[in-house]
């Protein structure tokens, strides 16, 4: 694939492997794949142009937007993407992090568990959606608990793997509470295996992270177990 993300002069038969790989749910870095001018141009831009290509995808699939309930869709899905559902790729939108002091000498690990996640497959731009469970050993720092919630949302409003957005969450555990002891699991369930290719709406996807001390079993096994795992 080419630096700007395009599929141009590339043989036919590489595009397959690429496909293929697609369907495999392969990701290749932890850093989600933006162009370096990914930012140059405005929301409000950003918005027009997409309002007017996702025009362009209902047309071609002969739908009549001149009906009342279509008209406005290229707009909506337009603001939608950029204001909402992919919001998290801006790094602008990244949430203010405030650590405050250990000043009860916690230390032992502090879960949380149960945090909804709605992201989208970067493969097939379907929802991605389920549960994060994230825990952590203070190094005599603690962090707000609703910013847990928001780490977790900011780096899921991303065409993402769900693989990568474990680890991109752990990574900014780790970055902002200025400890190796952290732990995220999340088990989400992927509306392009629910809805296309094998159609199977009875499973789920679960990925881990473990870090630091939790990379001992038994700390593992206590952090699971509050899960119910």
């Amino acid at each position: 694939m080419k630096p700007n993300g395009t599929l141009s002069n590339i043989p036919p038969s590489e595009i397959l492997d690429l496909e293929e790989i697609g369907d495999d749910h392969v990701f290749n870095s932890i850093e989600t794949p933006l162009r370096k001018d990914a930012f140059a141009i405005e929301d409000e831009v950003k918005i027009e142009l997409i309002e007017k290509h996702f025009r362009h995808i209902m047309e071609i699939m002969g739908l009549d937007l001149a009906d009342d309930s279509l008209k406005g869709t290229p707009k909506r899905v337009a603001k939608m993407f950029v204001k909402e559902v992919f919001s998290g790729l801006d790094p602008k939108n990244k949430p203010a992090i405030t650590l405050f002091d250990n000043k009860y000498k916690y230390d032992q690990m502090l879960v949380e568990k149960d945090i909804s996640v709605f992201s989208n497959c970067e493969h097939h731009f379907v929802p991605i959606y389920g549960k994060a469970h994230v825990a952590y050993i203070s190094s005599g720092k603690v962090i707000g608990l609703s910013k847990l919630n928001r780490i977790v949302e900011y780096y899921a409003k991303r065409p993402q793997v769900q693989e990568r957005l474990t680890v991109q969450i752990a990574n900014e555990l780790k970055q902002a509470l200025q400890t190796e002891d952290v732990a995220v699991v999340i088990d989400a369930q992927h509306m392009c295996v629910q809805s296309r290719g094998i159609r199977d709406s009875g499973s789920s996807t679960v990925t881990a992270y473990y870090g630091g001390r939790f990379e001992n079993e038994a700390t593992k096994k206590e952090f699971l177990s509050y899960l119910g795992m």
